[in-house]
């Protein structure tokens, strides 16, 4: 017990010490500090590579952070650093941060009643379903209203139709999270634009504004506001010193699975690495992570025509696109944001300064597993480095570490209990190397 809880202080610390070393660009000022993409061993051919890819997509504007620096920054045609582009659903998470700021300043709660903010009858169910929704359900997509009217983007009564009890289905419907405009207002009663400056563009720069578009409200800003939009969440919301978000219970619920029904979904965030995931208009359960090539921690927000404000906290990066619709996606870029983290990998090849033809020296046996796991090296290279004094780290798919202990290697092998860890997907790391993922099942 007490070799535990030194390893969960030493953890702990670890991430503290991590934390204190992301950089915040100045609040005030458009300056922004930046990072060398061959400092981090990262690939310049495969840059430009990207670039072109990105290009042929349609992209405006892409921006990569690493630990809150600039390492990638590229405008196409005559999109600007200066330019304003729309968010589209990329833009539901700030809604979502700012209904837990609602709530963490008693402005209101998630377990409340729709209908306390709405009133009764703003939607066309039955009283008694009707009453069972909650702001939770508008933050979790399972208001149980139907998203298989002509136009689910309508938020007048007569659109809202009962499909089933709140809680029971999940569908991607934007008219119940639209409304969550109108319950923040009346919480607050203060207009969006206000509450959005006094709580992201006072606080950490984050400026913009929401304009209504048909039935939508829609968040308009700069490349460079979404890239700190990602940063605040890359450092869990707190910026520099200041914590924009002091509820942690909302900010875990908002970055993890938020219902049973749908395991890659949020508080109106998309989390890769989970079991399952579902996707907008289908009543299907896919197996497997949401987006393969991406890290497995990664959170993710999503717009129409490919708006994406993606970030990693296991690899300090924060990635962003803004453009027009790209080739052969849906209106979810989900194709996109796994195509953009397939040319990043390729990027990031040499991030750890270990050749490519010495990726695959690392092999894990048995996988999946539910016992033990045999850490093979096979590049003899690489043993000496190895061998001195390096770690094995499994990470879950939250990007926690949950196991860490010494690697002693014995005929270029090492064997380790897994029997204590529950099924699930795993990242299996070895010192800085590039690792393998690991599935335990049992």
């Amino acid at each position: 017990m007490r070799r535990l809880k030194s390893i969960a202080f030493i953890f702990l610390f670890a991430i503290q010490l991590w934390a204190d070393e992301i950089y915040f660009p100045p609040i005030a000022e458009n300056t922004w500090g930046t990072v060398p993409p061959e400092s981090l061993g990262w690939n310049l051919t495969k840059i430009q590579q990207l670039y072109d890819f990105l290009e042929q997509q349609n992209t405006k504007a892409f921006i990569v952070l690493k630990d809150g620096k600039i390492v990638l920054e590229k405008y196409f045609g005559t999109f600007t650093q200066d330019s304003v582009w729309y968010w589209a659903s990329a833009g539901k998470k700030i809604t979502a941060f700012l209904v837990g700021k609602a709530q963490e300043e008693g402005f209101l709660s998630i377990s409340d009643r729709t209908s306390k903010y709405l009133g009764t009858g703003w939607t066309k169910c039955p009283k008694e379903k009707e009453d069972k929704i909650t702001i939770r359900h508008q933050l979790t997509m399972t208001t149980g209203l139907d998203d298989g009217v002509p136009d689910n983007h309508c938020i007048i009564d007569t659109c809202l139709i009962y499909k089933a009890d709140a809680g029971t289905r999940w569908a991607y419907h934007n008219a119940p999270y639209t409304l969550l405009e109108k319950v923040l207002t009346k919480a607050t009663n203060l207009p969006i634009n206000i509450y959005t400056r006094q709580k992201l563009g006072s606080k950490a720069g984050i400026n913009g504004f929401w304009f209504t578009i048909g039935y939508d409200n829609v968040f308009f800003s700069k490349p460079r506001d979404m890239a700190r939009f990602g940063l605040l969440f890359l450092n869990d919301c707190i910026w520099g010193n200041d914590t924009l978000l002091k509820d942690r219970h909302y900010f875990n619920e908002m970055v993890n699975t938020s219902q049973p029904l749908n395991n890659s979904y949020g508080y109106l965030w998309w989390l890769n690495g989970k079991s399952s995931f579902m996707v907008p208009t289908l009543q299907f359960v896919f197996p497997g992570p949401l987006f393969p090539d991406a890290p497995m921690d990664m959170i993710t927000g999503l717009g129409k025509n490919g708006q994406i404000v993606s970030v990693s906290k296991s690899l300090g990066l924060v990635v962003v696109r803004m453009g027009d619709k790209p080739n052969d996606d849906g209106e979810i870029p989900f194709k996109l944001c796994n195509q953009i983290w397939q040319k990043l990998n390729e990027v990031m090849s040499k991030v750890n300064s270990v050749k490519e033809d010495e990726q695959k020296v690392l092999s894990i046996t048995p996988n999946p597993a539910s016992d033990y796991i045999e850490i093979h090296i096979l590049n003899n290279r690489l043993q000496p480095i190895v061998q001195n004094n390096e770690t094995i780290s499994i990470y879950n798919t939250l990007g926690e570490c949950v196991e860490i202990e010494p690697l002693h290697l014995m005929n270029s092998s090492y064997r380790m209990n897994i029997k204590h860890l529950p099924m699930g997907l795993y990242f299996v790391q070895i010192g800085t190397y590039r690792g393998k993922f690991l599935k335990i099942c049992r």
